[in-house]
């Protein structure tokens, strides 16, 4: 291939991203409070957390959509009952599926043909493909967009920071080890770094509360986030216990939030969600608005 059409291949590429961008802007002008939520580590509930804030948020009326960005490992339709559907492209564009409670979802595991087929790509395919996405669904005017980001400060997070440029905050995940500690105070900096608002940390699986006795254990120890907030000064928002029906509920696909209210877990995911919408200001957007993309 000659230098000059190579040349010419790669205009027009850039020229179909910056139109993806703009499209993509122009999309999520419609959704007032855009928030990533991060750990930098894996295995400590982040999507978890993702998805009973979202349906903690919908429970007090409030339009919500979750964006499931781990392309790799995608679980938020699992927690939401709509693992194995797929989405479709209407006249305004790829439409979200709406999961329990009204939770508006969009995942790479809605596009796949079934649940064993891998996503084999390298940082430029995901970050076309997370552009692409964007550019492309109808989300219709929403209250809160949270996107669930998979583990470390790679290529998945980057291009989400990059390409929402007006991100509302983010909400770090973590847990009471200190071994969470050292590598969550990267998912911080990195937030500093790209000048994301920390809105502030969720320490789960803080403790289990006995039910016989109500003593508190606290499994993981207590240091780990004592230590993350005195180091990098950012306020924790919740405490969330443990509780052992928690993966039933993810079995089931209903957020713990909806499947047991009264639990312990359920109060703090329900505080977390007032603490959001107190820090953001938010209140419920009007019913009736309608979509003009």
């Amino acid at each position: 291939m000659s230098s000059e059409k190579e040349r010419e291949l790669k205009l027009q590429a850039l020229r179909k991203a910056r139109e993806q961008e703009e499209q993509a802007r122009k999309r999520l002008s419609q959704i007032k409070y855009k928030l990533i939520v991060l750990s930098g580590k894996g295995g400590v509930g982040k999507s978890f957390i993702t998805a009973n804030l979202a349906a903690a948020l919908a429970s007090k009326g409030f339009e919500v959509g979750v964006l499931d960005a781990d392309v790799h490992g995608p679980s938020i339709p699992k927690m939401f009952g709509v693992h194995g559907q797929a989405m479709y492209a209407g006249p305004a564009g790829l439409l979200p599926i709406v999961g329990v409670g009204g939770v508006r979802v969009v995942s790479a595991d809605l596009m796949l043909p079934d649940e064993e087929t891998a996503l084999i790509w390298r940082g430029p395919l995901k970050t076309g493909f997370i552009r692409e996405l964007l550019s492309m669904v109808a989300w219709s005017p929403l209250d809160f967009l949270l996107v669930d980001l998979p583990p470390g400060t790679g290529d998945e997070p980057l291009t989400i920071a990059q390409l929402i440029k007006d991100l509302s905050g983010a909400i770090v995940v973590t847990t009471p080890s200190d071994l969470t500690r050292i590598i969550v105070k990267k998912a911080i900096t990195f937030c500093k770094q790209l000048n994301v608002s920390l809105l502030g940390i969720v320490n789960n699986m803080s403790h289990f509360t006995c039910p016989v006795c109500g003593t508190r254990h606290y499994i993981f120890g207590q240091a780990g986030t004592s230590r993350l907030v005195e180091e990098t000064g950012v306020r924790v928002l919740a405490d969330i216990p443990i509780d052992p029906r928690i993966n039933e509920s993810v079995e089931n696909g209903v957020p713990f939030v909806l499947a047991y209210p009264e639990s312990e877990a359920s109060r703090s995911l329900l505080d977390l969600a007032d603490k959001v919408a107190e820090i953001l200001k938010a209140s419920p957007r009007p019913k009736g608005e309608t979509s003009s993309l």
